[in-house]
């Protein structure tokens, strides 16, 4: 009787789940298809802080604050190397046309460098990935914490060699923008808005750089002019320095003295990187002579060459006397400093002098150099730094990367620089 009592009245135990769970299962799908579109949405993310922060304008540098916070996202390690590799080889984006116009060829040479280069980067940044975990607020923190200390160690690892040897597009350079003329403080500031943008209080790093942002931008200026100093910008594309002529060196310096013909104030000019061509006993000569008469003190890129390879140098040159001034720390890798040579027994290429002369003197001003590559990786600006430089002088041979931006990011990073430790900054360059 109770029996049948029950079962007339008996709920649709089945219908009624089966009703409250639908929702679920599409809510499921939904959950699905999202997670399918997360990575590639990370990815193109990734792609445009990349190729709008490295554009060559120093206000857009900001954006590159986003990678960490994109490479944290990721779901997987093959997510978070793809996240990498995206931001990477946007921000590097000029290298293969740039290879091409320096060796005359296709694209091809130029597109393999640009994959082969960006593997260090990307290397690092899988390897110390590590995987979101769920769970309590315990265990958050404790993920959120391990995912710091990796993003740092990643960070120190792209800024130093060996992987710094490619560090190229590196976050921290961002930290003039955000905090000019706040030095070593502002670094250490921008460093800790990278870590916090890899962990569950994100959103704070956001509204800070948010904020600092448009601060910056209201009042951004760019780096200070040095009194006495002066550029001489040169437009002789890929002959700068190949013609050891003395009609060259006679017209050039000719060039360097109409230049300041009409600003008697200046007694430092700075010719772009090669612009001597090679230097020999001869060539220091007919410089010397050609400023007799001048209290004008000329520093200009040019090659040491001997029988094992070649230095790439500045050197310093007046009436009085000439010298060699600076040998660039780190050589474009691969065109210029080749170790494999030395490797197989054989000799050639341009030395890298690593972490020797950071800091020169010129007319009694301590000077930080940077030649070309050394304006688009860290430790030798930030080695420079350490012997509190007064002035940054930055020289480039830019004709072979004609139809890319790669100049523009160069002198974008060199202001960036300038701009952090409040320093005034003299750039040449050959187009």
């Amino acid at each position: 009787m109770i029996v049948d009592i029950l079962a007339r009245f008996r709920i649709p135990v089945c219908s009624a789940w089966r009703g409250r769970s639908s929702p679920s299962i599409r809510d499921r799908g939904d959950d699905q298809r999202n997670d399918r579109w997360k990575p590639i949405l990370l990815i193109i993310a990734s792609i445009a802080c990349g190729r709008i922060g490295w554009s060559g304008e120093v206000l857009l540098l900001p954006l590159a604050m986003f990678f960490p916070l994109l490479w944290s996202k990721a779901s997987s390690r093959s997510i978070a190397a793809l996240v990498a590799g995206g931001y990477f080889l946007a921000a590097s984006r000029g290298l293969p046309q740039g290879v091409a116009n320096f060796y005359s060829a296709d694209l091809w040479p130029g597109l393999v460098l640009w994959v082969v280069a960006s593997a260090s980067f990307v290397t690092v940044h899988a390897v110390f990935w590590t995987k979101p975990r769920g769970g309590d607020a315990s265990g958050k923190r404790g993920t959120d914490a391990a995912r710091a200390l990796l993003y740092l160690l990643a960070m120190v690892l792209t800024e130093l060699p060996p992987f710094g040897i490619t560090g190229w597009a590196h976050p921290l350079t961002v930290a003039g923008v955000l905090f000019p003329g706040w030095g070593w403080s502002g670094l250490g500031a921008t460093a800790i808005l990278l870590v916090v943008m890899t962990g569950r209080r994100w959103q704070i790093a956001v509204a800070v750089l948010g904020g600092l942002y448009v601060w910056s931008a209201t009042n951004w200026t760019p780096p200070k002019l040095t009194p006495g100093w002066m550029a001489v910008d040169l437009k002789r594309g890929e002959d700068l320095g190949r013609d050891g002529s003395l009609n060259y060196h006679r017209d050039l310096i000719a060039t360097v003295r109409r230049t300041i013909a009409e600003q008697p104030d200046v007694h430092v000019a700075l010719l772009p990187e090669s612009a001597l061509g090679f230097w020999t006993p001869t060539v220091a000569r007919l410089w010397r002579e050609g400023l007799r008469g001048s209290d004008l003190t000329v520093i200009a890129g040019a090659a040491v060459v001997d029988p094992k390879g070649y230095d790439n140098v500045m050197v310093a040159i007046s009436a009085d006397k000439s010298n060699i001034l600076y040998r660039e720390r780190m050589p474009v890798p691969g065109s210029m400093w080749q170790p494999w040579l030395r490797w197989i027994g054989q000799d050639g290429g341009a030395r890298a002098d690593f972490f020797g002369n950071p800091m020169v003197e010129v007319d009694g001003a301590r000077v930080a150099p940077l030649i070309c590559y050394e304006q688009l990786i860290l430790w030798p600006v930030l080695q420079s730094m350490l012997h509190s430089p007064e002035v940054v002088v930055a020289v480039g041979n830019g004709w072979w990367t004609e139809s890319t931006s790669i100049v523009a990011i160069q002198k974008a990073s060199v202001s960036a620089w300038a701009r952090l430790f409040d320093l005034p900054v003299v750039m040449a360059f050959n187009t």
